[in-house]
């Protein structure tokens, strides 16, 4: 296996891994890859992806740079903005070395704090952060209402 920063022949692999994380309409997510690789770097900061000993992408890290972030202080968070590792190479240490490398990128930022956030509902997501040393800091649920 092999964690290294992601390159535009990645571009297909990611999209689908991201499509399994995050369903969306067609080429929605094609067309924030494209940005991605273009410069946009405003929302991901960086991606690391994993691959398999035969070179397939089989996981993604998505990292970010934010001002707040829940249970933090610093003024400057490395955060997880998306992490997923394809069912069939899960519980090998893929996850594990995928977060790994983003502590590693974010110590390199000049961060001090690393932080995720998952669905609630989600108790493999929740399981796997607190394996990899997270701690719960706060649970939120969000509303919305049309006008």
């Amino acid at each position: 296996m092999t964690i290294r920063p992601i390159e535009a022949v990645d571009a297909i692999d990611w999209e689908r891994m991201r499509n399994v994380l995050w369903p969306a309409p067609e080429g929605e997510h094609a067309a924030e890859i494209a940005g991605y690789f273009r410069g946009n770097r405003r929302h991901i900061a960086e991606v690391l992806v994993a691959t398999d000993y035969a070179g397939r992408a089989v996981g993604f890290a998505e990292l970010g740079i934010r001002p707040f972030a829940e249970g933090c202080y610093s003024g400057r968070v490395a955060f997880l903005e998306g992490w997923f590792v394809e069912v069939t190479a899960r519980r090998q240490g893929i996850g594990a070395a995928l977060v790994k490398a983003a502590e590693d990128w974010a110590r390199g930022q000049g961060c001090t704090e690393f932080a995720s956030d998952a669905n609630p509902d989600n108790s493999v997501s929740l399981a796997a952060h607190r394996a990899l040393g997270f701690e719960e800091v706060e649970r939120l649920v969000c509303f919305r209402k049309p006008l």
